[in-house]
């Protein structure tokens, strides 16, 4: 059983994880490479890489290994500072996904404050625009968020799941019903709507049912379940829970 859109929605794999255990030790395995072989053949539609200011993880061979292999777009997850912009114009991705970023975090925790620096991200999206690349915006499932979005011309965002994979009992309907609202007004300005951060096989179904939605990106679960049953069936596994055909091959 499908979800009715196969011409529409996408699922993005994030490989971050595989390279969080590779450095824990600064061994040359597990091997990204073919991490990256795998998710192709697996009937992932894109692959995403976070290039952290730290590099506790991805580094930057990482991606220029990823640009020339992966033969699906590479997204690139970065902040929005003068380093990592240099880097993506050189690098030239097919799109840069602009995140906040802190050193202490574990992950990204929340969404860009996009109100905040709404001026300061109309010209580096600007900057990313005129390479090339397709930048999305990393934003919190809120109307003022998405209008400024809007406003300074990005053509895509990447809605944060994380409340609501995080929310237990009544709250987690109310927080997917904040998600599907605000997807439907992102898709009323114009944005195409990506989603991402903490989706699972057990919670992706309703967001992947979100009629405007085109694309999901998911890491964290994928990885952790290649741990018993390989990458390339995770993604499967997770392609079926998204609704999706089984891929080919």
């Amino acid at each position: 059983m499908t979800n009715g859109k196969e011409s529409l929605l996408r699922l993005g794999v994030n490989l971050d994880h595989i390279a969080s255990l590779r450095q824990a030790r600064f061994t040359l395995y597990p091997d990204l490479s073919e991490a990256v072989w795998l998710v192709r053949e697996a009937g992932a539609d894109g692959l995403t890489l976070h290039l952290r200011e730290d590099r506790r993880h991805v580094q930057d061979a990482d991606l220029r290994m990823a640009k020339a292999q992966a033969g699906i777009p590479l997204n690139m997850e970065m902040a929005a500072t003068d380093e990592m912009l240099k880097i993506a114009i050189e690098l030239k991705p097919h799109a840069c996904c602009l995140v906040p970023e802190k050193r202490e975090e574990l992950t990204t925790e929340g969404g860009l404050d996009v109100l905040a620096y709404e001026g300061r991200l109309r010209d580096y999206c600007a900057a990313l625009a005129e390479a090339g690349i397709r930048v999305s915006l990393f934003v919190e499932p809120e109307i003022g968020h998405l209008d400024a979005a809007s406003r300074i011309g990005a053509p895509v965002v990447e809605l944060h799941t994380g409340a609501y994979a995080n929310a237990a009992g009544a709250r987690r309907p109310d927080e997917l019903e904040r998600i599907r609202q605000a997807a439907e007004h992102a898709a009323e300005l114009g944005l195409e709507v990506h989603a991402g951060h903490g989706l699972d096989y057990e919670n992706v179904g309703a967001v992947a049912a979100i009629a405007c939605m085109q694309e999901l990106n998911i890491g964290h679960s994928i990885v952790s379940r290649s741990i018993f049953v390989g990458l390339a069936q995770a993604i499967r596994e997770m392609r079926r829970c998204m609704g999706l055909p089984a891929a080919d091959g």
